[in-house]
């Protein structure tokens, strides 16, 4: 005979204000893991919502990233006419050159400044993203123009249309602001490769060239070719969709934190838990000999008092929850250690962050209340009943 779950709930119900302080306190928890999961789903959906599947980065071999690479114009030329490369209207090859470094800007969260993604690339190379121009014009090949993503434009004002940036060996006028369903692009700044190679004095060391496959077939056959029968070129081909979710590395350190910090904190709440459920065995003595003598098994009384404190743990994971939700497609910022930059992104607060929170609330309700429920269980009859 098990008892019935309207018992549970009379009980927190009763216990109204012992209830709510050890739920707040797991809900505490879990809205430091939801929010932390909620951060690095955030950053991880920027990265992997960029790249197209037809395109292929090209590395200097060994190079984690496109800052630590190096590639020259006269490899350039050879990659761009291999068998398999798109072609565009005008019959150019769809292969871009391209510079990429970084430099500092005040935001508004950060008056000394932190580190933006500039990229140096050519017109083909802006025909190859996905991208449109949300106010202002594209920059002019030969000229000192650049175009800044809509993240770099919300977040750092000196960088906003119509402003002049100082980098490199001089100004650059702001003269657009674009936006991209590939949401990595949103934190960069574009300009003419030529004029930005030769501020840097790297007019033929760049760092990357992406190239475009005729089609989906194509593309495993160019990346062994560049990867394996050309050895001379030295360079490492990739899918550059497999490149951009490689660098969702960058959430590992925050997750990992959060994840720190909720176990630690879940201890302490975990302990609540239990303290919570030995009150409620105390003072249900009575009860629970008298349960006992009804018939209900031991086993019907451990299951009681552990999905009590589930339930108990439950409320605390929902609460904790709600208590994040607010959270949810806030922007933020964070600094990559792979592109030594700074991306902007929002949290979302989804399902994979929610689903985890409400397991480890009943985690911790299932460790804080298995040694009460066990407790309560063991009790004898006439011990109970005599309130011993």
């Amino acid at each position: 005979m098990e008892i019935p779950l309207s018992y549970n709930l009379r009980n927190l119900v009763v216990r109204r204000t012992t209830t709510i302080m050890t739920a707040l306190g797991i809900a505490l928890t879990v809205a430091v893991l939801v929010a932390d999961l909620a951060l690095v789903t955030g950053l991880q959906s920027v990265f992997r919502a960029s790249g197209n599947p037809l395109q292929i980065l090209v590395l200097r071999i060994g190079s984690q990233s496109e800052l630590q690479s190096s590639i020259s114009r006269d490899v350039y030329q050879d990659v761009e006419w291999k068998p398999g490369v798109a072609r565009n209207a005008a019959g150019q090859p769809m292969a871009s050159l391209e510079m990429v470094t970084v430099i500092n800007l005040p935001s508004i969260d950060h008056p000394n400044g932190m580190n933006v993604t500039v990229r140096g690339l050519e017109p083909v190379g802006v025909e190859m993203r996905n991208v449109r121009l949300r106010q202002g014009r594209w920059f002019r090949p030969g000229h000192r123009e650049v175009v800044v993503g809509a993240a770099v434009a919300e977040r750092y004002p000196g960088a906003r249309l119509g402003k002049r940036l100082t980098f490199g060996g001089g100004f650059w006028d702001v003269m657009g602001v674009m936006d991209s369903n590939e949401p990595a692009f949103n934190n960069e700044i574009w300009g003419d490769l030529n004029e930005i190679s030769q501020d840097y004095h790297r007019e033929n060391q760049l760092n990357s060239v992406l190239i475009r496959a005729t089609d989906a077939a194509a593309v495993p056959a160019l990346i062994r070719s560049l990867n394996n029968d050309d050895r001379r070129l030295n360079v490492s081909a990739v899918r550059e969709k497999q490149y951009y979710a490689s660098l969702t590395s960058a959430g590992a350190p925050v997750e990992f934190l959060g994840i720190l910090v909720s176990l630690i904190m879940a201890v302490g709440s975990g302990f609540a838990a239990m303290n919570t459920m030995y009150a409620a065995i105390a003072r249900r003595s009575k009860e629970i000999g008298t349960l006992r003598a009804l018939g209900f098994s031991r086993g019907s009384i451990l299951l009681s008092f552990l999905a009590e404190s589930l339930l108990l743990a439950l409320l605390g994971g929902v609460v904790g929850c709600l208590l994040v939700l607010p959270l949810n497609e806030v922007t933020t910022a964070i600094g990559s250690f792979a592109t030594f930059s700074e991306f902007t992104f929002r949290f979302h607060v989804g399902f994979a962050a929610i689903v985890p929170g409400l397991v480890f609330a009943l985690l911790v309700g299932a460790l804080g209340g298995f040694l009460p429920a066990r407790t309560a269980a063991r009790k004898e009859i006439l011990a109970a009943l005599r309130d011993i």
